[in-house]
């Protein structure tokens, strides 16, 4: 596939390039630049009047609650999704598989529509709840990163007295990471230091919740005495979920020692839980992501994610973040966290990307790209999706 005469976003720092040629082979983005001639087997596209950028990675998801969508409005976060004792817990073990698979696939759909090219997902349940999202997944074409979580939670007298993974879980575990990308923790306040140790052993991608709350924050020192991100650390996961409440000394040990950050402001918000300081992570050093977090109680919506941090953050620090930088977060970034091939439109990139039409009624005049598409765009100035090269969402 050839795009002729294009604007584009092009490399990791998401330059602007008003006319460009983008080739597309085997997936990959094969050629860019001015005035390439067509393969005689390329389909050659007019790319007069749309903006490609690159696809939207939602590096923070948890879509096996899409059934439960705002069950729970006025509980607490505890109360709402509490991996042991909340409404989503008892959800997810008292709904039939097909149906919670049924609406997981829904999901996902809605994100490819939104322009979300890769999700990664913390998925409950076990080996079972991996297969789940496996059979979900099945013939759509959105690329996803599978953490499963072995439901093994530890109490506060347990991590007081650090036993050890239970030996009985071992052959699961190992079962498990078989069939998915890694695995993703509820949070420190579940797992004994042992168990933290034991995770951090394993060859796949670690990721872990830390700091989401004040209370569970508040939690961890009472308990051990030690920061909760701090406890998260011990497993060398390689990225921390959330840090609404990570201290300065927390977000600096994180920069050391991990890939990033993927925070997820709106879940946060809609859980009556303050908001994460990006501009401090990044002062720290730590590379952000940007997630979406549980369809239960928020729509699976970079665009909206993106608005909302953006002007949240106005709000409260009198200070404006670059909307190129938030944009980043959503793409760029998302890639450097997972260390995968994705995120940015660059020669031998996979070619994952989102065909915006300039001309839509929100968006033109378009004097900045990055703002139009931050706190301007939507669904409806989607013309297209592309995900390693073909088109899976509309069309051109």
């Amino acid at each position: 596939m050839l795009i002729k005469n294009a604007s584009s976003l092009l490399g990791q720092e998401l330059d602007y390039a008003q006319k460009v040629d983008i080739q597309v082979h085997n997936g990959v983005f094969k050629r860019i630049q001015s005035e390439i001639r067509p393969n005689p087997n390329d389909d050659v596209i007019d790319g007069g009047g749309l903006l490609v950028l690159p696809g939207f990675i939602n590096a923070h998801t948890h879509i096996g609650d899409s059934i439960g969508k705002d069950v729970t409005l006025d509980s607490s976060a505890d109360k709402k999704i509490h991996p042991v004792f909340g409404a989503k817990s008892k959800i997810l073990k008292h709904t039939r598989n097909e149906n919670l698979e049924n609406f997981m696939r829904n999901s996902c759909y809605s994100m490819m529509q939104k322009g979300i090219t890769t999700f990664v997902d913390f998925r409950e349940g076990g080996l079972n709840g991996v297969m789940m999202l496996e059979n979900a997944l099945r013939d759509v074409p959105i690329r996803s990163v599978v953490l499963g979580r072995i439901e093994s939670y530890n109490t506060n007298s347990e991590i007081k007295k650090n036993v050890p993974f239970p030996k009985e879980k071992n052959g699961e575990l190992l079962s498990m990471l078989k069939r998915c990308d890694g695995i993703g923790i509820s949070g420190a306040n579940e797992n004994s230091a042992s168990v933290l140790n034991y995770y951090s052993k394993t060859a796949k991608i670690r990721a872990i919740h830390s700091a989401e709350t004040a209370q569970s924050t508040s939690k961890s020192k009472k308990i051990t005495g030690r920061s909760e991100t701090v406890r998260a650390l011990s497993m060398r996961p390689h990225f921390l979920v959330h840090m609404t409440y990570a201290s300065k000394s927390d977000l600096r040990k994180t920069a050391q020692k991990t890939r990033g950050i993927v925070v997820c402001p709106r879940a946060n918000s809609s859980l009556a839980e303050g908001i994460p300081d990006v501009e401090l992570m990044r002062k720290a050093g730590c590379i952000v992501g940007l997630g979406t977090d549980n369809v239960m109680v928020n729509s699976p919506d970079m665009f909206r994610e993106m608005d909302f941090l953006w002007k949240v953050t106005m709000g409260i620090h009198r200070k404006r973040i670059d909307p190129k930088e938030i944009l980043k977060m959503a793409t760029v970034n998302g890639g450097k966290i997972l260390k995968k091939n994705m995120g940015t439109i660059g020669i031998g990139k996979l070619a994952d990307c989102i065909f915006i039409d300039k001309h839509s009624l929100d968006l033109e005049p378009m004097h900045n790209p990055y703002a139009a598409v931050v706190h301007r765009a939507s669904e409806s100035a989607i013309r297209a999706v592309m995900i390693g090269g073909r088109i899976v969402h509309g069309g051109l």
